[in-house]
């Protein structure tokens, strides 16, 4: 089999734009910010096992050890366990998420807690670090704020990992990032074949420049982080992005219907962003509706053993920050 090259524009992209976390220390980077303020927020939903260690990390050896973050705060996203109050007790300034978007049409999804936490924050850079995580490592943080706080002309980094996928055989090295595998990455090579130097596109670890997060929109569901390499493709152009390798990640993993509705909203997204470029010619696809099946004696198809589960995968957008008065939507 003839073996084929990437485009050279990604492959000069990834030799360039690719770093290691272990390339910069925190002592490196508090020398380096100046009067860079740093927030790190945490989106979480009944989190209560993993939020309050992820703070505690970050407040001892990145706050209190060495000055480099300036504020954590962590979004409680309509929580029913202990969250808010574990976060809090950890060292975190928590807010709701329906406080900040008070008078705002109510959303549902990752995306909108991180648009509230954008608009409560208050650093001029913002690192966002998922609230599931185990064995977390201050090194996440430093090292998608390394090329941020050493190279002017970065905008946004993007974290990628190893993503072991713990099963009933054993554990997979790399077995967890399945719907990037089987959803987004062939979107993206199929439309945007300048972000495929992504290793991975939907990681939840990200950081970015306030004055550019600011100017784009966030979706709503699980398009978020599709969206957002788009958007800001389009915004300040491929050069301007990076990706850091953090090392390992392990956290909590998704049933494969829960995938498939992740995946469902990462298409419904991608259609958005294909109709803006006039790729289709309807706004919307011709449905937003995702049948799936459940096994059990439900009423949907008794014959097959089988029951008809419908959701709907459509997702809507949180505008840009810079269109609306944040101190007022902070003040919410």
């Amino acid at each position: 089999m003839q073996k084929l090259s990437a485009l050279p524009v990604v492959e000069a992209w990834a030799t360039y734009r690719t770093g290691n976390a272990t390339q910069w220390t925190a002592r490196q980077l508090a020398r380096r910010k100046g009067d860079t303020r740093v927030s790190v927020v945490i989106p979480a939903r009944n989190e209560q096992a993993t939020v309050g260690d992820i703070v505690a990390v970050i407040r001892r050896r990145l706050v209190e050890e060495v000055p480099l973050v300036d504020e954590i705060l962590v979004v409680d996203s309509r929580s029913t366990d202990a969250t808010a109050e574990v976060a809090r007790a950890a060292g975190a300034r928590v807010v709701e998420q329906d406080t900040i978007t008070r008078g705002l049409p109510r959303m549902e999804g990752k995306g909108d807690a991180l648009w509230a936490g954008l608009a409560a924050s208050t650093g001029d850079v913002v690192a966002f670090v998922d609230g599931d995580l185990r064995d977390f490592s201050e090194s996440f943080v430093t090292g998608l704020l390394g090329p941020l706080l050493t190279d002017r002309s970065v905008e946004f980094v993007k974290g990628f990992y190893h993503r072991p996928l713990v099963g009933a055989a054993g554990v997979e090295v790399d077995g967890g990032g399945r719907v990037t595998e089987l959803g987004a990455r062939p979107l993206i090579n199929l439309f945007w074949p300048e972000l495929a130097g992504f290793v991975q596109p939907l990681a939840g670890e990200y950081a970015g420049r306030r004055a550019t997060l600011e100017r784009i929109p966030f979706v709503s569901g699980y398009g978020v982080e599709i969206a957002m390499l788009i958007d800001l493709l389009d915004l300040v152009g491929l050069d301007a992005l990076a990706q850091v390798d953090l090392g390992e990640r392990h956290h909590r993993h998704q049933s494969i219907d829960a995938l498939g509705r992740m995946s469902a909203q990462i298409m419904v997204t991608a259609w958005s962003r294909l109709h803006r470029r006039g790729l289709v010619a309807d706004e919307l696809p011709p449905t937003t509706l995702l049948t799936q099946f459940q096994r059990g004696g439900g009423e949907g198809l008794p014959h097959l053993n089988r029951e008809i589960v419908v959701t709907d995968i459509g997702v809507t957008e949180r505008p840009p920050l810079v269109t609306l008065d944040r101190e007022a939507v902070r003040a919410a």
